[in-house]
């Protein structure tokens, strides 16, 4: 393939020519057999993982075995705690960013801790809000200062980390220079932000709004009523609407915005159950400060960030196994 035919993951000309995604030739990494083990089944054979680990793989397997094949193959649980470091050093940075721009948007701080409250489990949500706090208290300058643009290329990080889990999910090669890699990876964590804010937001003026538009029509209890739903499942739908944009535009693969939408949906209803579920157990049955002591709530939030980047993983594998199946790329088809 020449390499002007390569492709990136633009957005932008995906959604101006979405027709195109579903044509476009990709160079996938090839698929190795584990040489010193075999199968015992002759429907079965070991491929290298990752690590250089045996992972089974088996040719007429459903759509449940070949994921777990994929876990196994990519080290999604390796993949996973490299995420959760990238999180944690990209989460604060991210959110100075976020909460320095939600004034634009007329919002309050409150709103973004108000939601880590209700989504981060146990002291985790504490513990990011005390820190928030003291940043924004001893932070200073406009929305451009030096301060502000090295949080937004720190924070840019995770999503460097993203771009390259979901590769290894989709099996590209990323051909990218590192500065162009970086660059796309400003971009886009802008673009998630923006996204963030602007889902925060819609409390704040879709009610206004709203009432502009129906009231005129005599309609505005419907609306209030409707409104008042839509904010009681918002978390549920910001989760959701964040996971779209990040597998709809992480990838180094042009995919149109519906061949993410089962990776997302998975990822956002694992993630809130399994976000509660964790909170439920730090609550009542771990006691991490007995055995870390005062580094107790660093260590919450760190497996509940590793628990976060395995979720995300497999939504990307769930939606590249959909994808490289739609295309007949599936490993014993190429």
């Amino acid at each position: 393939m020449a390499k002007d035919q390569k492709s990136s993951s633009k957005f932008l000309t995906q959604t101006a020519n979405p027709s195109e995604s579903s044509h476009l030739e990709e160079n996938y990494v090839e698929t190795q057999q584990f040489q010193s083990k075999d199968a015992k089944k002759p429907d079965e054979e070991f491929h290298v993982s990752k690590i250089n680990k045996p992972v089974k793989y088996k040719e007429e397997g459903n759509f449940f075995q070949r994921l777990l094949y994929r876990i196994g193959k990519d080290d999604a649980a390796g993949l996973s705690a490299q995420l959760a470091y990238y999180f944690l050093l990209s989460l604060f940075p991210l959110l100075i960013f976020l909460l320095t721009l939600l004034p634009l948007f007329k919002l309050k701080p409150e709103t973004i801790t108000d939601f880590i409250a209700k989504s981060a489990p146990g002291d985790t949500a504490d513990t990011i809000n005390t820190i928030i706090t003291d940043v924004m208290a001893n932070s200073n300058g406009g929305l451009l200062s030096f301060g502000l643009i090295a949080a937004l290329w720190t924070a840019s990080n995770g999503m460097t980390a993203l771009m390259n889990a979901f590769n290894v999910s989709y099996e590209i090669e990323d051909a990218r220079s590192p500065l162009k890699a970086k660059l796309l990876s400003i971009l886009f964590t802008i673009v998630m932000i923006l996204v963030v804010a602007i889902t925060l937001a819609l409390p704040v003026f879709g009610e206004q709004l709203g009432q502009l538009l129906f009231g005129a029509i005599g309609m505005g209890d419907q609306f209030i009523w409707l409104f008042n739903l839509i904010k009681v499942v918002l978390p549920l739908i910001l989760t959701f609407v964040v996971f779209t944009t990040l597998y709809a535009i992480a990838p180094n693969i042009r995919l149109n915005w519906k061949s993410v939408l089962p990776g997302a949906l998975f990822a956002t209803i694992v993630w809130l159950g399994a976000s509660f579920l964790f909170g439920v157990y730090v609550n009542n049955f771990a006691n991490y400060s007995k055995t870390y002591g005062s580094i107790g709530g660093v260590i919450v939030l760190m497996t509940w960030l590793y628990l976060t980047g395995f979720i995300i993983i497999v939504g990307s594998q769930i939606n590249a196994i959909l994808h490289q199946k739609k295309l007949g790329q599936l490993p014993t088809e190429r």
